[in-house]
């Protein structure tokens, strides 16, 4: 029987499908031991046993397992079965990064900037900004309130300490308190419009990589294949819960946000001395600022005063519901959550915005405004949300309009 060349092409491509394939089921097969070992790695790190934890994740991370290639960087970290060494940590950050693993890059643009390679750490930063990391946000807000380590861009900064102190990172709030001095009503105005438009796209980058992720079996809270329970590492009481697929990834969290002691209106240092307690488990970089070793790092320049004021702890906005109590809506079920429609140097200005969406808005029937005092800064809030999800789901409504909206804690 003579092959013709169609038939020829067809059975040499059949022969090369059933090539991958089972080059596919083989990898397939030959990955399935590193899995075990990782998800056996995390469940001893559960109960404590964390040396036996790290014996488990060395092979898989030895081989490019990113998951286990993170959860070393997390234990050299934390110094929980290895004695704690940065510079490792670091190392196996790198190397899980480079394997797509997105809460190693986080960490890792994190930790090059406390090392001062901040040229180094940008790339990371502004990845892990655009994908609406709070930590990376504000370092980045600040560079470019700065103009210092980034282009020095007033609006984009206000919005990016926006979103991080929405998310509810205290120092932001701080920071974002001292720009109100010095930023332009003007630009602060743009600076809140362009926060919901970031919160709208760090949205979509990670819906765009979960979707990546759901056709390649990878946990898009991480970027990484694995396929094991993932380790909560020990966090403090207030540590937000990790939102992840059920049973999708198997690495180490990193605890949020720990709280500050960051005073006045400085932006605030990165600690020199590492941070590996519990209640600050991996690398959790809330604070910003001068080179390790420094207590403080200089007043915000642009056309800052040379020496600032010494100033008290800033204190926490006082919120006052809005007069009028015939035209306020009845106080909605209580919550941590509230909806911030926009920031203001006239009250009046936030009473009227406030009179008019109320009536043009049904997702806004039923809620408490707030005018909430942040220097010469009025801005208008409503609420409460019992969560973080329904105040987004009422600013989308709101934002069909064209009114900027973002989701806030107080």
């Amino acid at each position: 029987m003579r092959w013709s060349k169609t038939r020829m092409a067809h059975s040499t491509k059949f022969s090369r499908t059933r090539l991958m394939l089972a080059t596919a089921l083989l990898a397939m097969g030959t990955a399935t031991p590193a899995l075990a070992d990782v998800k056996a790695g995390v469940d001893a790190w559960e109960r404590g046993e964390f040396d036996k934890a790290v014996t488990e994740w060395r092979d898989p991370a030895a081989k490019g397992d990113p998951d286990a290639q993170f959860n070393l960087g997390q234990a050299y970290k934390l110094g929980r079965g290895v004695p704690m060494d940065l510079k490792l940590a670091e190392s196996w950050y790198k190397k899980a990064a480079d394997r797509g693993h997105v809460q190693a890059a986080d960490n890792y643009g994190l930790v090059l900037f406390q090392d001062n390679r901040r040229d180094e750490a940008m790339p990371y930063i502004r990845a892990s900004s655009a994908r609406g990391e709070p930590r990376a946000q504000y370092v980045l807000g600040t560079a470019m309130f700065n103009g210092d380590i980034a282009e020095k861009d007033w609006v984009r900064a206000y919005a990016l300490m926006t979103r991080a102190s929405a998310q509810g990172l205290p120092q932001a709030s701080r920071s974002l308190a001292t720009m109100d001095k010095y930023i332009p009503l003007a630009d602060r105005t743009k600076g809140t419009q362009l926060a919901a438009q970031l919160e709208r796209e760090a949205t979509a980058e990670r819906q765009k990589l979960a979707g990546a992720a759901a056709g390649l079996g990878i946990d898009p809270a991480t970027g990484a294949t694995s396929s094991a329970k993932p380790v909560m590492a020990a966090a403090g009481p207030t540590a937000a819960p990790n939102r992840r697929k059920p049973g999708s990834s198997s690495t180490i969290q990193t605890t949020s946000l720990p709280p500050s002691n960051v005073n006045g209106s400085v932006i605030p240092a990165i600690p020199s001395s590492p941070t590996g307690t519990a209640a600050s488990a991996g690398v959790d970089f809330a604070t910003m600022g001068a080179p390790s070793g420094s207590t403080s790092a200089p007043a915000p320049r642009a056309t800052a005063p040379a020496s600032m004021p010494a100033q008290a702890p800033a204190r926490a906005p006082v919120a006052a519901p809005v007069a009028a109590a015939s035209a306020a809506p009845a106080v909605a079920a209580s919550g941590d959550w509230r909806i911030q429609l926009g920031a203001f140097s006239d009250e009046g200005r936030a009473r009227g915005l406030w009179s008019g969406l109320e009536r043009q808005n049904a997702a806004l029937s039923g809620l408490q405004p707030y005018l909430v005092k942040a220097g010469a800064v009025t801005r208008l809030q409503a609420g409460p949300f019992a969560t973080q999800a329904a105040a987004k789901k009422a600013c989308d409504s709101v934002a069909k309009s064209g009114q900027a909206c973002f989701a806030v804690k107080k």
